[in-house]
């Protein structure tokens, strides 16, 4: 695979080798999916940019993964339908139009016909109040906990040179069969050796984004609502600690850890 700079830090891919496991930088937001399923519509913006056909380029970003300027957030529903062939959004899901334009932009017709074809958040008053009450039930109810420990990147000046919020990792904790349903392929279990029972508990769980806002948006759509939060506060490193290797004495000072329990009743 032939690569060549474009001045902006990007890499343009110019071959039409790809790896059959493909990392992606939507975004912002990281992604990991198939070759097979970016190429699975052809005529599609992902097929053309992941063969090299009708001149698309595929662009790497400092790190080695694909990038694509587009809305990171909704690019999970794009990944979904080309897995899927159809559209299957979360309850209470208010962006419709801006995913049907991204539909649009990544040339995907059929998920746009999809789009178009479900029923009007505007009628759904209409729904009896048994069948609502029954797709009510069959989501079952309990309890989900996130928590992230974090700190602040500080420039030259310290606390006037506030540059981000750096998460090192944010943890799942709740039944497995929960965890599963909400976060989906962004839930990492590799530190988790039994898979197969759906009803324990784990507190083995962690997502593969650090993202907090996504994670309450995943939270959010699965009807789970925030009941309780902790946290250990900042600036509640001590002075004589040892320093932990690449990280300063000020970002030590603001270590925190935050936990919040999310509830579907």
């Amino acid at each position: 695979m032939s690569l060549t700079s474009n001045g902006d830090g990007l890499q343009e891919v110019r071959l039409s080798s790809f790896p059959s496991v493909v990392e992606l930088n939507v975004g912002g937001v990281f992604y990991t999916t198939s070759i097979s399923t970016l190429t699975k519509e052809p005529n599609s913006l992902l097929g053309q940019m992941f063969t090299g056909e009708g001149g698309k380029t595929a662009m790497r970003d400092s790190k080695g993964k694909f990038f694509i300027d587009r809305d990171g957030v909704i690019f999970r529903y794009i990944l979904d339908y080309l897995r899927n062939q159809k559209v299957l959004l979360p309850e209470n899901f208010h962006e419709r139009e801006r995913l049907k334009q991204e539909a649009e932009y990544f040339m995907l017709p059929g998920m746009v016909a999809n789009i178009e074809a479900l029923p009007s958040t505007s009628h759904s008053h209409r729904v009896p109040f048994s069948l609502a009450a029954a797709s009510h039930i069959s989501r079952p109810p309990g309890y989900i906990t996130v928590g992230y420990r974090g700190t602040f990147a500080f420039g030259r000046d310290g606390l006037a040179d506030v540059k981000f919020r750096k998460l090192t990792r944010i943890l799942v904790c709740g039944k497995v069969g929960l965890c599963r349903e909400v976060f989906g392929e962004n839930l990492n279990e590799s530190r988790d050796p039994d898979r197969c029972n759906m009803d324990r508990y784990t507190a083995r769980f962690f997502l593969k984004h650090n993202f907090l806002e996504q994670a309450f948006d995943d939270l959010n759509g699965a009807s789970f609502r925030c009941v309780a939060a902790a946290g250990s506060g900042t600036a509640c490193g001590g002075t004589g600690e040892p320093l932990k290797p690449g990280m300063d004495s000020e970002e030590n000072r603001w270590n925190h850890y935050n936990e919040f329990v999310f509830v579907r009743p």
